[in-house]
C-alpha cells in the first residue's frame, strides 16, 4: 500500500484567498516529498468553490516539480472535453520534462453540468470526447507526424514538441466518480483507475472496482496487477475526539460545496450519465459518520486509522495507492502536516510491502 496526497480545494474568496491556498499547498507538497510520500495530485474544476481554485493542474504541479525531487506528480484529473488535444498534450509534455519523468496523468470526463454549459459542450458528447481526446493525446506523445480525423478534431500531420520525458508517454489513469463502464474500459486498455469511494458509496464503488478488474483481465493482464488509486479524507490526532471534530468540520464544508456544484442534476439528464440525477442530493447524503463507518474517511487516532486501512486492504487489495485529501483550505496547514507525520512515521511503514 502506497500513500500520496491529493489537493481538492473547497473554498472561495470569502473563505481563503487564492494566494494563501496555493502557498499552503506548495508547502505541504514539499513537506510530503521530504517525508517520502508517493505522489501529489490535484484536480481540474471551474467556477464553483468545489474545486474551482484548480482550473488547470499544470501550473500548480509545475511549481511542485520545481520544488521537489522524488515525489511523483499527478493530475486527478485533466478534462479532454474542455481542451484541444494538441494544447493538452503539449502542456503535459512540458510538465513531464520539468519533473524529469515524474508525471502520471489522470484523465476525467467531468460531471458538473455547469462546467459543460460554460464551455458550450454537450453532456451527451462526454464519453465520445473523452475517448477521442485521450487517444489523441497518447498518440501525440508516442508518435510523429500524427494525423487525426476524428468527430471533434481534425489536424495533421503534427509532431508534438517537446517530446515527453517518459516514452512513449506518462502513465495514464482514468478518473471516475460513479461510472462502472468507464472503469471497465480503463481496465481493458491497461490504464490505471482513480476513484473517490465516498462519492460512489460502498456498493457503487464495489461495482466500479469489480468492473475495472473485469476489464483488466479481459484485456489480457494477470489478475492482481491492477493499478488503483483511491482518494480519502484524512484527519489524525492523538486525541480521537479532536480528530473527529476536525474531520466533521472539514467534511461538512466540503459537502456544502459539492451540493452547490451538483444541484443542476436535479433538472439535467444525459444518456452519457445514467443515474447522475442522484448526485443532485449528494451533499445531503455525505454524512461524516456514515463515511467514517464505511472507511471512506480516515479519522481518529493512529490505531483507529491502522484498523481502517487494514479493512480497506482486505476489501480492495493491498496494492492500492491511498491518496490522502489533506487540505481543502478550511483547516490550518498545521493540521495537515500533523496527519502527514502520523502517516509517515507510524502508519506507512506497517503497510509497506
Amino acid at each position: 500500500m502506497k500513500f500520496g496526497i491529493t489537493f481538492f480545494p473547497a473554498v472561495g474568496p470569502e473563505d481563503l484567498s487564492a494566494d494563501k491556498y496555493f502557498d499552503d499547498a506548495l508547502e505541504l507538497a514539499v513537506y510530503a516529498d521530504q517525508r517520502g510520500f508517493y505522489h501529489v495530485k490535484t484536480v481540474e474544476h471551474y467556477f464553483f468553490p468545489y474545486g474551482g481554485y484548480s482550473p488547470d493542474p499544470v501550473p500548480f504541479l509545475s511549481a511542485v516539480a520545481a520544488r521537489t525531487r522524488s515525489i511523483r506528480i499527478a493530475t486527478g484529473a485533466v478534462i479532454p472535453a474542455f481542451s484541444h488535444p494538441i494544447q493538452l498534450a503539449g502542456r503535459l509534455a512540458v510538465l513531464d520534462n520539468l519533473s524529469h519523468g515524474r508525471l502520471d496523468v489522470g484523465f476525467g470526463r467531468a460531471f458538473l453540468p455547469g462546467e459543460f454549459a460554460a464551455f458550450g459542450v454537450s453532456l451527451d458528447e462526454s464519453r465520445a470526447r473523452f475517448d477521442e481526446g485521450v487517444r489523441t493525446v497518447e498518440r501525440l506523445w508516442a508518435e510523429e507526424n500524427v494525423v487525426v480525423d476524428g468527430a471533434f478534431h481534425r489536424f495533421g500531420p503534427v509532431t508534438l514538441l517537446p517530446r515527453p520525458f517518459q516514452r512513449p508517454g506518462p502513465r495514464v489513469y482514468v478518473a471516475t466518480a460513479t461510472s462502472p463502464a468507464s472503469a471497465e474500459q480503463a481496465g481493458f486498455l491497461g490504464r490505471g483507475l482513480q476513484a473517490v469511494p465516498a462519492i460512489a458509496g460502498p456498493d457503487g464503488f464495489a461495482e466500479i472496482l469489480a468492473a475495472y478488474r473485469r476489464g483488466w483481465v479481459a484485456g489480457g493482464r494477470p489478475q492482481g496487477t491492477e493499478d488503483v488509486q483511491i482518494s480519502l479524507g484524512a484527519f489524525i490526532a492523538d486525541d480521537r475526539d479532536e480528530a473527529l471534530t476536525l474531520g466533521r468540520r472539514d467534511e461538512q464544508l466540503y459537502s456544502d460545496k459539492i451540493a452547490e456544484a451538483t444541484r443542476a442534476w436535479s433538472t439535467e439528464r444525459s444518456a452519457d450519465y445514467p443515474g447522475y440525477e442522484n448526485l443532485a442530493n449528494v451533499g445531503a447524503l455525505l454524512h461524516f459518520d456514515k463515511r467514517l463507518g464505511d472507511d471512506h474517511i480516515l479519522a481518529g487516532t493512529v490505531e483507529d486509522v491502522r484498523v481502517q486501512l487494514s479493512r480497506l486492504g482486505a476489501a480492495y487489495g493491498t496494492d492500492i495507492t491511498v491518496s490522502l485529501t489533506i487540505h481543502s483550505g478550511n483547516l490550518p496547514i498545521e493540521v495537515a502536516k500533523r496527519t502527514l507525520d502520523f502517516v509517515a512515521d507510524k502508519i506507512a511503514p506497517e503497510f509497506a510491502h
